[in-house]
């Protein structure tokens, strides 16, 4: 090949990777990691309470509002889903899915808005589409993922409307809004940061309301309003709660707070970051660095000339004018993300409740922190180091097996499917525990005809009588044996055990092997040769 010739082939495959082409090339990377064997592991224990009270929803119009289990949203569009497609793990977590996917398609408009540059926008794009916090509860049934692209949506829609000053962009944060609270109770974290971050563009004289935003303001509260009130009241059917949603929801979750049921220290989610997100942690970091110094030297190489004097006074006059004000948009947005990623990590560090899926609040904004002054040099160390993300994605997401891992927190075991062929085999099977999910949501409608829930142990008389072919105990209030019958335990769920794990963490970085904390079942099969 002659040079020319080379030269023309290297010209047209760069005209052929366009920021558009590269950024769907990303989207469909995004959406194959969240699709891509859905079902493969069960169903975590929220995920299958959440399922269950959407089928119960579906099948029989009955739910009200339980602080405990967060806002109504997840439940009715879960159940939609399962009266269109049908019930199903699957099924579960399509929503979660797509959500997760859009997350990473609504990075574009930030670009052809101008907030972001071409590298910029497909680093940020290609980290939202590899992380494992990002993709793992882009594939799960809980209502964190919603809230998640509802923030977006509300970002998007605000920077729309504090450039254009048109309702329809109220009204789309409206909306945005309204579901956010209808899904749970840390979106008014996110109104809060958003809030205070626009009182002080208008205090500063950054942008500038539209002359009808009195009126816009009043019709996104009423919008808001009107859907909060549509499903906490379950469409009509509780409309107290629609007074009483509040106050419960301050008191249950305050006492949570104060109870730390799952506790743990004020830097938990950096420790999270330093598992999964390193790259990403460490990037925000230099992020940030970069950002102050920027600013530092911009102070520091200031020199008052009579140009400047001239230029401030023009821009002085400009201020009375009804002409919008201009500014960086680009240094604006990033100033924003690190006040976004700073008070939001200082939130869920104070709230005494730690658990893994809180954590994608928090990345959100630290990946747009982490593609600040993406240059080069910059760009190729993001790319090199995403092999610790793809690396820490496939043990935790793709991995059909009980992983020790943090961010796997009560998630059934695989050996519960060993238990449910033994059920499906069997006539007759009493759960003598008060452990007993997920198997109210694999065992749902006429399914459930052979199982008989106790709550508690039973008597072996009791066991007798019943006829069972198979008994299930917690292994911590069981049977040391029973008479025909042979007896297995199995984990019921698992998690990661700091406990167990914390005089050798820089060997459970490496290797994420070690104990795991974990809830058991005795299982007890009716032995063949037994006579009924």
């Amino acid at each position: 090949m002659s040079g020319s010739s080379a030269a023309g082939f290297a010209i047209r495959i760069h005209r052929s990777l366009s920021t558009e082409r590269l950024f769907f090339c990303v989207l469909i990377l995004a959406a194959v990691l969240r699709f891509a064997f859905l079902d493969l592991k069960l169903f975590h224990h929220d995920e299958a309470i959440h399922a269950w009270f959407s089928y119960n929803l579906l099948n029989t119009g009955a739910y009200e509002y339980d602080p405990s289990y967060h806002g109504p949203l997840l439940y009715y569009v879960t159940a939609g889903m399962f009266a269109v497609l049908g019930d199903s793990d699957l099924v579960g977590r399509l929503v979660p899915a797509f959500l997760g996917t859009l997350v990473v398609a609504l990075v574009y408009p930030l670009y052809r808005l101008g907030y972001l540059d071409r590298r910029q926008t497909l680093v940020a794009a290609f980290f939202l589409a590899i992380s494992p916090n990002m993709v793992y509860f882009s594939r799960f049934l809980r209502n964190d993922i919603f809230i998640l692209f509802l923030t977006f949506v509300l970002l998007l829609a605000l920077i729309l409307y504090l450039e254009r000053g048109q309702a329809r962009y109220a009204v789309l944060a409206a909306v945005a809004a309204g579901l956010g609270i209808s899904c749970k109770e840390n979106m008014p974290i996110v109104l809060g940061i958003f809030g205070v971050y626009i009182v002080y563009l208008l205090w500063k004289r950054k942008v500038r309301l539209s002359r009808l935003w009195k009126r816009h303001l009043a019709l996104g509260v009423l919008v808001a309003a009107a859907i909060v009130v549509v499903f906490y009241s379950s469409f009509g059917v509780h409309p107290d709660r629609v007074l009483t949603f509040i106050p419960d929801a301050i008191g249950h979750w305050w006492e949570m707070h104060e109870q730390q049921r799952l506790g743990g220290p004020f830097y938990f989610y950096i420790i999270l970051f330093l598992l999964y997100e390193l790259p990403i942690f460490l990037l925000a970091i230099v992020g940030i660095v970069q950002f102050l110094l920027k600013g530092r030297k911009k102070a520091g190489t200031a020199v008052r000339t009579m140009h400047e004097i001239v230029e401030r006074s023009l821009q002085q006059i400009r201020g009375v004018l009804p002409a919008p004000p201009t500014f960086d948009k680009k240094e604006e947005f990033f100033r924003f993300c690190i006040v976004w990623m700073v008070l939001s990590m200082a939130a869920y560090a104070y709230i005494g409740e730690k658990v893994p899926w809180l954590l994608i609040h928090q990345l959100l904004p630290t990946v747009f922190v982490a593609v600040y002054a993406m240059t080069k040099k910059k760009t190729v160390i993001a790319i090199v180091s995403s092999i610790f993300l793809v690396l820490a994605l496939w043990h935790v997401a793709y991995v059909p097996a009980d992983v020790n891992e943090p961010i796997v927190q009560v998630q059934n075991s695989e050996d519960m499917r060993e238990v449910m062929a033994l059920i499906d085999s069997s006539n007759a099977v009493a759960i003598a525990s008060d452990r007993y999910w997920p198997l109210p949501w694999y065992y749902r409608g006429n399914r459930s005809a052979n199982l008989s829930y106790f709550g508690k142990k039973i008597d072996e008389t009791s066991i007798e009588a019943g006829n069972y072919d198979l008994v299930i105990a917690s292994d911590e209030d069981s049977y040391p044996s029973l008479p025909g019958y042979e007896k297995q335990t199995c984990n019921l769920n698992y998690w990661f055990s700091w406990y167990d794990n914390k005089d050798r963490i820089p060997q459970y970085y490496f290797f994420r092997d070690g104990k795991m904390g974990n809830m058991r079942i005795d299982v007890f099969t009716r032995n063949a040769t037994r006579t009924s």
